[in-house]
């Protein structure tokens, strides 16, 4: 043995990580929509999201991610930490598929001139020159995504077969010999050497991979190497559940606790089944035997599919202990708290109870909203910056209260059993969001209102007139939306249609006045700007009511749900008698305001 043989060592294992690493990081980065597409849909079937979690991280390569995916997505309320659990046993699974594909170095390839072809020494230069192509050329879509996945596959096995090569050299010095033969007779150091390596590498998959390029020595030993891979297990759990535990909500710090409880388990299984096993003699022709690289990933995949088989039905078990050692993230005092407490878990048992809980919720977040606008209108004509921050104080409670009732939505759909009541919830979880962002409307209403005060910069005493016309429109469609969701009024989301074609164009009749008047002097050109941003506010906020009234249609009349956009598109292009009555009707009224705003401009809303 000399440094040579070190460096070459070392050299060969910085190839390996990297090439996984870019491997994994492009795999990622192609399909991280479509990951989180298909970690959203997973149902509240543990079996299915075990077979989902495995197949991402074969395909990512890496549990870390896939752990650390689930997480984010808990802790967004998009999952909940029930339906994750499925997903976090799959992963540790899914990463014995690298061990198995490394397991081509013991191929043998002597008799056949095709089997070379898998062979690594062969596949990796293979992998460069397809991957190098596929960079240069840019044949076809995210050709720079998929060559550098090839890329990194050749790099691993060219670091593969460095440190094979390597530690070939190794074996004639007794180093490896020597090493390998003490974790035998002390398991337990065994164990700390697999975590603490895993723990550095922050990947159980390389881990393995440097574990199964030892094995070319001809010197590992089953007795040698089964307490290493185990402690693997406890050192990459290790590194993801801290990963989900930095800056996290107490729900994707559960995900990592639960990985954690669930490998601690894997690892106290293995450990004891050897041990009894061996001693019964039931191991007798395996323990001393030489191991290989596909001997390595074998057990590897055996141990990690045998206890998460048999660890299954501990799954629930995981969860409360996860709550226990986890609390839940302190909630703030809220001045809707009779509210929010009303969404408590005891109703899911009873639906219906936990429906109404989750509509008072929704509609005290759109009467806050809709508060929020009038108050945003008041700045427009007149700035107070007491009333800008209660403004931005009332924000936070809508944020806080949508936060809430997402994560219960996402708690209680596995709860209900009747049609009826998923169409109930699938429409709620439509306007939770549109909810949300009148409020956001609102705050950037107020936000323009400062912006023209800071810069002592007025709208003409015209333009103020003509803003009050389009305010009272405004108002008016948000009070068919409040009508159309509180009362699931039919008549009044069907009046929602007309009135944003009308608001449309008085937008484009302002904006036209507003360019007129500027063009002969008699508007402030600096305000220009914000005046632009007014009017998409005030169109967004029309169709954010659009949205609310399609959602009640929908619930109505499921037979839209299907062709929804549709059917609202041809509204607008005026074969319907009852949308151009109202259309007409509103459009006569507002425009008679914009040519005479003395006579005052209150919101009709036809009811």
């Amino acid at each position: 043995m000399d440094i040579f043989n070190v460096i070459s060592l070392l050299g060969g294992l910085a190839m390996f990580l990297y090439g996984m690493r870019l491997m994994g990081d492009s795999l990622k980065e192609n399909s991280s929509g479509a990951l989180k597409t298909a970690m959203e849909k997973v149902t509240n079937n543990p079996f299915k999201a075990f077979i989902l979690g495995v197949l991402i991280t074969a395909l990512i390569q890496s549990s870390t991610a896939t752990i650390v995916i689930t997480a984010g997505l808990v802790g967004a309320g998009i999952l909940s930490l029930h339906q994750s659990l499925g997903i976090i046993i799959g992963a540790n699974v899914g990463t014995t598929v690298t061990g198995q594909i490394i397991r081509l170095l013991d191929l043998d390839a002597s008799g056949s001139s095709i089997l070379r072809f898998f062979q690594p020494s062969t596949l990796a230069p293979i992998a460069m020159i397809i991957g190098m192509v596929l960079i240069m050329g840019n044949f076809v879509r995210n050709s720079h995504s998929v060559g550098r996945i090839a890329v990194g596959f050749g790099i691993l096995f060219s670091g593969l077969l460095n440190m094979t090569g390597a530690v070939t050299s190794l074996a004639e010095s007794g180093l490896v010999e020597s090493l390998f033969s003490g974790l035998g007779d002390h398991p337990f150091l065994g164990y700390l050497t697999g975590a603490g390596v895993a723990f550095v590498l922050q990947s159980s998959s390389a881990t393995i991979g440097i574990l199964q390029a030892f094995s070319a020595t001809g010197l590992l030993s089953f007795k040698s190497i089964y307490s290493v891979i185990v402690g693997i297990y406890l050192g990459d759990c290790v590194t993801t559940a801290i990963v989900c535990w930095i800056g996290a909500k107490a729900e994707a710090k559960r995900v990592g606790i639960v990985n954690i409880l669930f490998n601690l388990s894997e690892t106290v299984l293995v450990l004891a089944a050897v041990t009894l096993i061996h001693r019964f003699g039931g191991l007798s022709t395996l323990w001393d035997k030489t191991v290989n690289s596909g001997m390595i990933a074998n057990t590897n995949t055996i141990f990690n599919l045998g206890c998460a088989l048999l660890l299954f039905p501990l799954l629930n078990t995981y969860e409360r202990m996860s709550r226990r050692l986890v609390k839940d993230d302190p909630i703030p005092d809220s001045k809707y708290k009779e509210e929010l407490d009303a969404l408590n878990p005891v109703f899911f048992n009873t639906p219906a109870l936990a429906l109404n809980s989750s509509y008072n919720v929704l509609l005290t977040s759109f009467l806050s909203a809709r508060s929020n606008i009038e108050k945003s209108f008041r700045l427009l004509e007149h700035y107070d910056e007491p009333l800008h921050r209660e403004i931005l104080a009332e924000e936070d409670e809508i944020d806080r209260m949508t936060d809430r009732i997402s994560r219960y939505t996402v708690e209680l759909l596995p709860h209900l059993q009747l049609n009826n009541h998923v169409s109930i919830l699938n429409q709620y979880y439509k306007v939770m969001a549109e909810f949300e962002r009148l409020g956001d409307h609102a705050v950037n209403i107020a936000d323009q209102a400062a912006t023209l005060n800071k810069n002592n910069t007025k709208f003409s005493v015209t333009a103020l007139s003509e803003l009050a016309v389009l305010e009272a429109a405004v108002m008016g469609i948000l009070d068919e939306a409040e009508q159309s969701f509180k009362k699931r009024d039919v008549d009044a989301a069907q009046r929602i249609e007309p009135m944003v074609q009308v608001i449309a164009e008085i937008i484009a009749e302002l904006k036209k006045n507003h360019l007129r008047r500027m063009s002969r002097g008699e508007c402030n050109i600096y305000a220009d700007s914000s005046f632009t941003n007014l009017m998409n506010e005030f169109r967004r906020i029309a169709d954010i009511c659009s949205n609310i009234g399609i959602a009640t249609m929908v619930r109505v009349y499921p037979e839209l749900a299907d062709h929804e956009h549709l059917y609202f598109d041809s509204l607008h292009q005026g074969g319907d008698k009852l949308f151009n009555e109202t259309y007409e009707r509103n459009y006569a009224r507002y425009f008679s305001l914009l040519r005479n705003p003395s006579d005052g401009a209150q919101p009709e809303t036809g009811r």
